[in-house]
């Protein structure tokens, strides 16, 4: 049975992203893994290897009244096979998926929980990748299908770079 290991990582939106950098870099000790050109910033208290992120933290929190606080959630697998298990059972149950999403350094399915909250569980490729990242992906595929286009995206994206 398909099971999560971990809590990978949470996302959070932020009011000032530079003040929200320096309060988890400064007093927690957090490192900067990746900055995105939109504004955001992966956070890590690890090697970026082990665990490119902990944090993610994006800009698009205010006091308006509609207050976006979580971004996502996310939960890590031990095995690809998981991720896939995760995947038929959600289509068994009508998990509402709103995508399937390889960062290169994961395979991934984002989805929505009961209250509309953005879910993800993914499984760690061991592949560096600087992020942002990201490119659809079939898990209908084997295992090794799915292992050789993320390489294959890979190779691709770091030739055009």
């Amino acid at each position: 049975m398909a099971k999560v290991t971990s809590l990978g990582h949470m996302g959070f939106y932020v009011r000032d992203i530079e003040r929200s950098v320096a309060f988890y870099r400064d007093i927690l000790g957090l490192q900067v893994s990746d900055r995105s050109p939109r504004g955001a910033v992966f956070m890590t208290a690890q090697d970026r290897l082990a665990e490119h992120h902990e944090l993610y933290l994006a800009p698009g929190r205010d006091d308006s009244g509609d207050v976006k606080v979580l971004q996502q959630i996310s939960f890590r697998c031990a095995h690809l096979a998981d991720v896939k298990e995760f995947y038929r059972i959600f289509l068994e149950r009508n998990v509402p998926i709103q995508r399937v999403w390889t960062h290169g350094n994961t395979v991934s399915i984002y989805f929505a929980d009961p209250d509309g909250n953005s879910v993800e569980v993914y499984w760690p490729t061991g592949i560096d990748v600087p992020q942002p990242f990201g490119k659809p992906m079939d898990l209908t595929k084997s295992e090794e299908e799915i292992l050789a286009r993320v390489k294959r995206l890979v190779a691709e994206s770091r030739e055009t770079n």
